[in-house]
């Protein structure tokens, strides 16, 4: 490695606070996707981009792309980067810090006269936040790949109930490159993906390790709007076995799947299972029995085996519960994704880099999803790098520290010289 090739982590330091100035809502960070705080983010991380010598142009969904050129630019490109976009009243660092890691690589490269093989690009991808406003997973960069359906244009932006497709236009963007099968990323022009993020639970932070190293991003089934009928009825006057209860009877079912959960996990199964709602509705007061209960349940693993053993737990129960307490289930439709495995060669690549940098690591699954899940969709070989990270994500509390940080971008930085050689 040339002894002069350092990230400028400087010029990503700088970001980091002028991206918090100008996107704080007075409790967090908000950058709504395909909004007002996103194009700001665009606008202030193209604007350094361009000033550290880098090519930058949008592609018609407005992803950004931030190019040092290669000596062959018709060579599949080296691909890093990560999203913009934050959850309402979120923190700084989710996101930004991939694409910030991403420009100080590039940057670095740049400064240091390091001649690239092929094209270096970072890309900040539009939208990755989509279950914060748009009822659907990663637009910006499936767009991009060709895998955003058409018909998902027409869903709706939770804040505003206008269309993705309208939000696209209002930003100066052309949803019909969507409809028209277009592709700004696929195998055949690109090399790798790398994404950094911060990590969103407390693993690397309690284990006192900087960086992680992610072999997989977890797929998913889910369950968004299921519900419990049984019988309103006078808590006083109704003897149990008139019950039909809903709420006991939604508690039994998270009862039962969470004991399914502990029997996995003791048995090495790496997964998690979160009844992310789990209500009585507003007519149960105080006095009545609750004759509705709603939950959502959200189970996710990189084995799709230890996901459905989880599910199967659930279906069996439930009509083993609705005989015996008199209820109906109504589950709704199952929602998930498939669970996207890192390319081997490039989590190798990373190891390299965090071994001669002497920066320490640890091998580890996502918990949540990513970008990346998208490009190893479209069959291009992806890899992802975590930073450690302080009172998780989504929250304005984020509190990523600025030497581990460059520890990330330094395991970053030899990759991609590696890889651009």
């Amino acid at each position: 490695m040339l002894p002069n090739l350092q990230p400028d982590t400087e010029l990503a330091e700088r970001l980091f606070d002028e991206l918090r100035a100008a996107t704080h809502d007075g409790v967090g960070i908000t950058r709504e996707a395909y909004g007002p705080g996103e194009r700001k983010a665009h606008e202030i991380v193209g604007r350094a981009a361009r000033a550290a010598g880098l090519e930058v142009a949008h592609d018609p969904v407005g992803n950004m792309l931030m190019v040092l050129p290669g000596a062959d630019r018709a060579a599949k490109r080296v691909v890093m980067g990560s999203h913009l976009d934050s959850v309402r009243s979120g923190g700084n660092f989710d996101g930004a810090a991939g694409v910030l890691a991403g420009l100080a690589a590039a940057a670095g490269m740049k400064r240091a006269g390091f001649p690239p093989a092929r094209d270096v690009v970072v890309v900040a991808l539009r939208a990755e936040e989509a279950g914060a406003w748009f009822p659907t997973s990663y637009p910006g960069s499936r767009a991009a790949l060709g895998l955003l359906k058409p018909g998902e244009l027409a869903v709706k932006r939770m804040d505003s109930g206008r269309s993705l497709e309208d939000h696209m236009r209002e930003e100066g963007f052309d949803p019909g490159f969507v409809t028209s099968g277009g592709k700004t990323f696929s195998a055949a022009d690109t090399a790798a993906f790398l994404e950094l993020h911060i990590e969103q639970g407390p693993v690397l932070d309690t284990e006192g390790i900087p960086v992680g190293i992610i072999t997989g991003i977890p797929g998913s089934r889910r369950l968004r709007a299921a519900r419990v009928l049984g019988e309103y009825n006078h808590s006083g006057a109704t003897p149990r076995k008139y019950r039909r209860d809903a709420a006991i009877a939604l508690a039994e079912l998270a009862y039962r799947v969470d004991e399914r959960w502990a029997d996995l996990d003791a048995r090495g199964h790496a997964l998690v299972c979160t009844f992310c709602v789990l209500a009585t509705t507003e007519e149960a007061g105080f006095t009545k029995i609750a004759g509705e209960a709603r939950f959502q349940l959200d189970v996710r693993s990189v084995n799709p085996r230890s996901v459905d053993a989880v599910m199967e737990t659930l279906y069996e129960a439930v009509p083993e519960i609705e005989a015996r307490r008199g209820v109906k289930f109504e589950l709704g439709a199952e929602t998930g994704s498939r669970a996207a495995p890192m390319d081997a060669d490039i989590q190798a690549g990373l190891t390299r880099a965090a071994q001669a940098l002497g920066v320490p690591y640890k091998a580890m699954a996502s918990g949540g999803g990513h970008d990346a899940a998208a490009f190893v969709q479209a069959g291009i070989p992806a890899g992802m790098i975590f930073v450690r990270n302080q009172n998780g994500s989504h929250n304005p509390h984020e509190a990523m520290r600025m030497e581990d940080f460059r520890a990330a971008c330094a395991v970053v930085t030899r990759w991609a010289r590696e890889m651009a050689q």
